[in-house]
């Protein structure tokens, strides 16, 4: 029977065992959840997915295996079943929160709201926009979509407008944590902090609960220890391509910056176009009289500096190849030979590219930089960059 979501599920790149579907089945035949379409929702989820990435991929897979599944009436239900109707009713109200009661008090009750709804579905003739009764949308009435009515039936629409529905289904609430997803700012902290190396740094003034436990014990009185803080001592050298192409994602890199600033106290940060030349700006706005050499970059920062170079590779390959091929100036040396002494400075390096990865193969710029990178390029995506941080830890 649930053969179809199973293979849905394995479709949109849920990894699902076999043992999994198995346990949610077994759920099932114990009668874990009855007719209770949220408790069979978090059955499913609970047992069959295992990882939290693809917890928007599992909800998608289930709305797509289970389309109408909320709209099974209870009279169909009690008819196919024979059981109580006032027995059901009961069995309702302890599901419900207090809230819920009240939004359904304040329409006269249950039994009036879904007579009220059954009476208008039988009267109204085709679609209605707006008004106070009808079943339609953008209206006042308890029914229907993305109107306004604190209390009542949402049909047909994916969120709540007041957030106080009787019923809301399909919340894509974990879109965020899926690895496919582009990033933001907070799924690319969440991706950097797996490049953190913890280390106990400066003046010892934080207390160290068990080195004070372990000295009152061995001298017999209150031996107060302290310790350094602990902070984190990964060193980040951040390269960010500025101006051109990379104009429609200055969000992106803005959100990439900003999550990094927060996660790394030894972060300094610098500005190119297109490709790595003789100078760099640690400003944005790239002003020819505030450049700085970027052989004393090379000079200055060491080998223990991680090198993250941000940048869509898209240019003229006689931009990387060929002295004199830089579009904004003229550059004695090639940016081949920059990128290649930068890589062989901080051997810790990575080039992210915000351009989604099946459209790097036509551009010819794009294969040039990720060779000299030695294949380490990486999409800027939660898993692109999940995979790249583990190659430069």
């Amino acid at each position: 029977m649930f053969l179809p979501f199973f293979q849905t599920l394995r479709k949109s790149g849920v990894p699902v065992s076999l043992r999994e579907y198995l346990s949610f089945l077994q759920g099932m035949a114990a009668g874990l959840v009855t007719y209770d379409t949220t408790g069979f929702y978090h059955l499913a989820r609970t047992t069959m997915v295992k990882d939290e990435r693809h917890l928007d991929r599992f909800d998608r897979a289930f709305a797509e295996s289970f389309t109408g599944l909320e709209s099974f009436k209870t009279d169909d239900v009690l008819n196919a079943l024979d059981l109580p109707a006032d027995w059901l009713a009961k069995l309702a109200e302890n599901h419900l929160t207090a809230e819920e009661r009240a939004a359904i008090a304040a329409l006269g009750g249950f039994d009036t709201l879904m007579e009220t709804l059954r009476q208008r579905l039988a009267e109204q003739q085709g679609r209605h926009q707006g008004g106070t009764k009808w079943i339609g949308t953008a209206g006042t009435s308890p029914f229907g979509a993305y109107g306004y009515n604190p209390e009542g039936i949402r049909i047909g629409q994916d969120q709540s407008r007041q957030q106080r529905a009787v019923k809301v289904w399909d919340k894509r609430e974990f879109r965020n944590l899926d690895d496919r997803q582009d990033l933001g700012t907070r799924n690319i902290k969440l991706a950097l902090r797996r490049l953190r190396k913890w280390a106990r740094e400066g003046a010892a003034e934080e207390l160290d609960l068990d080195g004070t436990i372990r000295a009152t014990a061995e001298h017999g009185w209150l031996d107060v220890q302290t310790r350094p803080e602990r902070r984190n001592a990964v060193k980040i050298l951040l390269f960010l391509d500025v101006g051109g192409s990379m104009d429609p994602y200055v969000q992106v890199m803005a959100e990439l910056f900003s999550a990094a600033r927060a996660e790394f106290k030894h972060l300094v940060p610098f500005y190119f176009h297109n490709c790595l030349y003789e100078g760099l700006w640690r400003d944005n706005q790239r002003r020819w009289t505030d450049q700085t050499p970027t052989m004393d970059v090379l000079r200055t920062y060491g080998s223990d500096y991680k090198a993250i170079f941000v940048g869509d590779a898209a240019m003229s390959p006689y931009e990387i190849l060929q002295p004199g091929g830089a579009n904004e100036h003229w550059n004695a040396e090639t940016g081949q030979t920059w990128l290649t002494r930068a890589c062989a400075q901080w051997p810790r390096h990575l080039w992210i590219n915000p351009v989604a990865e099946p459209h790097w193969g036509p551009s010819h710029s794009t294969r040039l930089i990720r060779d000299i990178f030695d294949g380490k390029m990486v999409p800027m995506t939660l898993e692109g960059l999940n995979r790249g941080i583990r190659d430069i830890r």
